[in-house]
């Protein structure tokens, strides 16, 4: 019954969605419409062709992995067999401020793969609060591993999920694991599908200089429902973006929620101190430590101490998402600045890198996360430039255009196995704008950092002189940018 319901409303979605479309359609002059009319509506520009080249690139090179590549490489990982397998597998899990129903739903899930993988396993917990830990060894009694399995715990002070991260490392480390050992390092948040290790573990073995990789995910929302599919959006998109990477062993991130790495990365003291301690030195906001993104320092130590990063797609997690906030738009503006902060405080200095440690596609990507936030609002700005000169009509072709191609891009989100909903073309375009917006805000303040499951900002001693320097300064970038911005493409239109 739950599913009929389902399946209606979004039937009723879809209806909506296409009669809106037909509405925009009648309501404007058949000349847009005309391929020879100047006005036609597919006539896009240089800046229209490069957004949806790469668009296209990444979709096709995504495609490739995820159903020609892919395959071929899994079929040589099976032919290994037994040689694939690790000497041993560490399961570490950081937990921190996440509810007992989560924690006991992820805890379950990673010792079942413990015991299910076959492998010697050795669970790492890195807690803060007793309470887990408590919890850990009630469940591990009553599932009662083999003897292969074993359970080693990690107290941290709470300081920050870099410091619980080191700690289980240096952990891991007084094991003295050897160059066939691997670690999954697992969020507090996130519930393992059945399998994922032995789907995960054997590919060291067939790609000898690959230091990490990472994994597919779905999700759980507690939240409403346009939280939910904005979520589940963003893991589809993630998915393609994944694959299109995979095919040159260059994956963006090491994503927290689960990344598997070999035990000799971990256990290097250098990698320990990039993720413990990450920092920037900025020419004008000054040295700042990261208090999130290690994710993204993972990826940055594996790729400066000469690593491949690769993603297995059917090696799925499922995770479980609390929205920061109750309100949708408060809850994605605040994700998205500690997401986007992230990549850009990574960004430049990763293309410091080269082309020759990168490859020329990674090195036009990361080019390409600096300069979209000003691509992605360029259509939208000149359409309401071109509708206060000229009319309204050039506002609904505008929009026009973004629900047809927005239709088509969901279309395309369904190749990747993630299913789609009638809110995606919305919520794309919305991702698109309000995204563009907190890029350009985060751009300018790249010292500014928050997390969003706990009230945790980053804290800087410096003198009165220099935070007020840094307030106004970013205040008058980001205005001085924008203005910018604004006058060339009137100057333009």
């Amino acid at each position: 019954m739950q599913r009929l319901k389902h399946g209606l409303l979004q039937a009723a979605g879809w209806l909506f969605y296409l009669s809106f479309l037909m509405a925009l359609a009648l309501a404007l002059p058949t000349s847009i419409f005309d391929s020879q009319s100047k006005n036609f509506i597919f006539l896009i520009g240089a800046v229209g062709i490069w957004r949806y080249s790469m668009g296209i690139t990444h979709f096709l090179r995504g495609m490739l992995f995820l159903y020609v590549v892919y395959p071929h490489l899994r079929r040589k990982v099976r032919k290994l067999g037994k040689a694939a397998d690790p000497s041993h597998v560490f399961l570490m899990v950081t937990s921190f401020r996440i509810d007992a129903l989560t924690t006991a739903q992820v805890y379950s899930s990673v010792i079942r793969e413990a015991i299910e993988c076959g492998y010697p396993t050795t669970v790492v917990c890195s807690l803060v609060e007793m309470s887990d830990e408590l919890l850990v060894k009630a469940l591990w009694a009553r599932m009662n591993p083999p003897a292969r399995v074993t359970l080693d715990f990690v107290r941290i002070a709470g300081t920050g999920k870099r410091d619980g991260l080191a700690f289980g490392f240096r952990a891991i480390s007084r094991h003295l694991p050897d160059e066939r050992a691997v670690v999954a390092v697992i969020d507090g948040d996130t519930v393992l599908s059945e399998g994922v290790v032995r789907k995960t573990v054997p590919w060291f073995q067939l790609f000898g200089n690959v230091g990490g990789l990472t994994t597919n995910e779905f999700c759980e929302v507690r939240g409403g429902y346009i939280m939910s599919e904005w979520h589940k959006l963003r893991f589809a998109q993630r998915h393609i973006n994944m694959c299109s990477m995979a095919l040159s062993k260059r994956v963006l991130t090491m994503t927290g929620r689960m990344s598997v790495f070999r035990a000799t990365v971990v256990t290097d003291p250098e990698f320990i101190a990039d993720v413990e301690s990450d920092s920037l030195h900025h020419w004008r906001l000054g040295t700042f430590k990261f208090l999130t993104g290690d994710d993204k320092s993972s990826w940055f130590s594996l790729m400066r101490l000469g690593y491949d990063t690769f993603y297995v797609p059917d090696a799925a997690i499922n995770t479980v998402e609390h929205p920061p906030e109750k309100s949708f738009l408060k809850a994605s503006r605040k994700l998205m600045y500690r997401w986007y902060g992230n990549n850009l405080r990574q960004n430049s200095r990763a293309l410091g890198l080269g082309v020759n440690r990168l490859g020329v596609f990674t090195s036009v990507v990361l080019f390409d996360q600096r300069v979209s936030m000003w691509t992605s609002i360029l259509g939208l700005t000149v359409a309401l430039i071109a509708s206060f000169k000229y009319g309204v009509t050039f506002l609904l072709m505008y929009l026009l255009w973004i629900g047809i191609t927005r239709l088509v891009l969901t279309l395309l989100l369904s190749c990747s196995g993630h299913s789609i909903g009638p809110a995606y073309p919305v919520i794309l375009y919305y991702n698109q704008i309000v995204g563009a917006l907190m890029k350009i805000y985060v751009f300018f303040r790249l010292d500014r950092q928050s997390w969003t499951r706990q009230d945790t900002k980053l804290s800087r001693d410096m003198a009165s002189f220099q935070g007020w320097f840094n307030t106004w300064s970013s205040r008058t970038m980001t205005f001085s940018a924008g203005s910018i911005f604004v006058a060339v493409l009137l100057t333009m239109v």
